[in-house]
């Protein structure tokens, strides 16, 4: 039964080794491909091995009740020679694809998006904007127009009420705004004698 133990925990140790390799290759070709700054290399590291090291513990504590043995540090050698002797650069070749494959899904995504959002969005706008001075342009011709069609008749109406106007204006100007009721209804009824007086 020990000896089962000890199989199982150096096969377990030897699946973690291909593990840890694989992420350490795909974390290479993700920050190699994202750029990474530099300053952000050691912080990303340090994540890596730290996630590395609670996968293996947890992995050694479910195979042989967290018991540290030769077999373990075996098994995890094997593993990771094995891995990058076999399976490295098929590894990178698929990460790589990968990123390739969601950097054009994502190119695509944008240009779709700009398609079908952004410039219908950006068109509607300038249909807008040259409708609403098409709109303006012509109005302000059409009231040009009007006014110049009214000017004839506002000179006649203002030919004709002139003899009103200037008589209403002048008494405006000599009661001023401190009349009371009576004076007001006085200066209105001589205002309308004025009238009366030059018609006759």
């Amino acid at each position: 039964m020990n000896l089962e133990i000890q199989f199982l925990s150096l096969a377990v140790m030897m699946l973690s080794g291909i593990g840890m390799g694989a992420a350490f290759d795909g974390y290479r070709v993700v920050s190699n491909q994202l750029r990474i700054g530099r300053i952000w290399v050691p912080v990303l590291d340090l994540l890596y091995w730290t996630a590395a090291t609670l996968i293996v513990f947890r992995m050694l504590i479910a195979s042989n009740d967290g018991e540290v043995r030769f077999y373990v540090f075996l098994g995890l050698f094997i593993g990771i020679s094995f891995y990058f002797w076999l399976l490295s650069r098929t590894m990178i070749r698929i990460v790589e694809w990968l990123m390739e494959a969601l950097r054009r899904l994502w190119t695509a995504a944008v240009r779709t998006f700009e398609l079908l959002i952004i410039k219908p969005v950006i068109l509607a706008y300038r249909l807008l904007k040259i409708t609403a001075g098409f709109l303006i342009v012509c109005t302000m011709f059409l009231f040009r127009i009007v006014v110049q069609l009214l000017r004839p008749f506002w000179l006649f109406l203002s030919w004709i009420f002139k003899p009103l106007v200037r008589p209403l204006w002048d008494w405006m100007k000599q009661a001023g705004g401190k009349l009371g009721l009576p004076g007001l209804i006085a200066r209105i009824k001589a205002f309308i004698e004025r009238i009366r007086n030059h018609k006759s």
